[in-house]
């Protein structure tokens, strides 16, 4: 805090010829903002993947994360019995934690057709969750800037994210009224807790029934600007300016 004017936030950027939702090679199906009919196909080989058979007005939720209490894991699993009872499914891809390892294994157990999990880290599936998951949820604790949001909105995947650093910078919560004028991108929640989590996954399932309106927050979502372009931009600033108070004589 007493170095506040000497502190400097920028937001990361993807990567945007290897996200690219129009040419990826790991998809089933490539497909853009204009035309996000691809998605349900890469949902299907998702489904298949995961040995998954949900109805098709359910949603399905990803994560793809360390596995992690920083990561809000725990929340997600205290949470679970909630998202399968509103008759959505969860995909899970990450490690970590071996106690949330065991829950998350336990749970997928429990719940065949609904909760399918891979240990580990695989990056052509983490395309494909982007590609065929309708939201991808981020329960972070705290999360200075984050990737797998900005990846979800290249894909329309809808980040569902903790009100937390660089994920309440990236992302528009779907309230009414950002709804309503046509700007929403994904679910915010706080405070931090498996109840707020809880409520922000109703509100998915519940926009996920209005097809339109999910449809229209999709787009928005793909439309973000979420390269480095503007990043780059604010890096090279913030270098000048160091160098030319580096530059500039002292008393």
């Amino acid at each position: 805090a007493a170095r506040r004017a000497d502190l400097s936030g920028i937001l990361n950027g993807a990567d945007l010829a290897v996200w690219d939702p129009e040419r990826d090679p790991h998809l089933a199906a490539t497909y853009s903002a204009a035309q996000p009919t691809g998605r349900a196909a890469n949902r299907a080989a998702l489904e298949q993947r995961f040995g998954l058979s949900l109805a098709s007005d359910a949603p399905l939720f990803c994560i793809i994360t360390r596995l992690t209490r920083q990561k809000g894991i725990d929340l997600l699993l205290d949470v679970l019995p909630r998202l399968l009872g509103r008759g959505a499914g969860l995909v899970a891809l990450g490690s970590g934690d071996g106690d949330l390892e065991a829950r998350l294994g336990a749970a997928a157990a429990a719940a065949p057709g609904r909760v399918g999990v891979e240990f580990g880290y695989d990056e052509p599936l983490s395309h494909l969750m982007q590609g065929g998951a309708d939201s991808i949820l981020i329960p972070s604790r705290f999360e200075p800037c984050g990737l797998t949001q900005l990846y979800g909105l290249r894909y329309g995947c809808l980040p569902l994210v903790a009100r937390t650093g660089g994920l309440a910078d990236t992302v528009i919560d779907a309230n009414s009224v950002a709804l309503a004028s046509g700007v929403a991108t994904g679910f915010q929640f706080a405070p931090v807790t498996a109840a707020a989590l809880g409520d922000a996954i109703d509100r998915a399932c519940d926009l996920f029934a209005d097809k339109r309106a999910w449809r229209a927050t999709v787009v928005n979502a793909m439309r973000q600007r979420v390269g480095w372009d503007k990043s780059a931009v604010q890096y090279r600033t913030l270098y000048e300016s160091v160098l030319a108070e580096a530059a500039s004589p002292r008393e």
